[in-house]
């Protein structure tokens, strides 16, 4: 079994910044693609940003030259640099990975997300 664990989330001024991470554990094997997805209130699910296990990104024109997506392989976790925020950034903010583990084919995993809210 393999759990994501999202930290870093909370209460930030228009224009901040935050860095959110996301520590995957568990009976890992190999990491694959590592995304952030958001969610606000009475919108759809979001994808953010991926990485993938070389370091390749890809970003919604939403974040693309504000939020930056990063990874430490070595110690299994996903980081979202969240710069210039903005009201509607706000939204609950997950991670999910796409990991095999020593028993098991790969399968995506989903994080419980954190609350990012972006107010004066």
């Amino acid at each position: 079994q393999v759990q994501l664990v999202e930290s870093g989330g909370g209460l930030v001024q228009p224009g901040g910044s935050l860095r959110l991470s996301c520590a995957a554990s568990g009976n890992i094997f190999r990491i694959y693609v590592m995304a952030w997805y958001r969610q606000a209130p009475g919108k759809q699910r979001e994808l953010i940003a991926r990485i993938t296990s070389a370091g390749n990104t890809n970003y919604a024109v939403s974040a693309k030259g504000r939020f930056t997506i990063s990874r430490d392989n070595a110690k299994n976790t996903v980081f979202l640099q969240m710069n210039s925020l903005r009201p509607e950034d706000t939204a609950v903010y997950s991670c999910n990975a796409d990991v095999a583990t020593l028993t098991s084919a790969t399968t995506t995993y989903y994080g419980q997300g954190t609350q990012v809210t972006v107010s004066s």
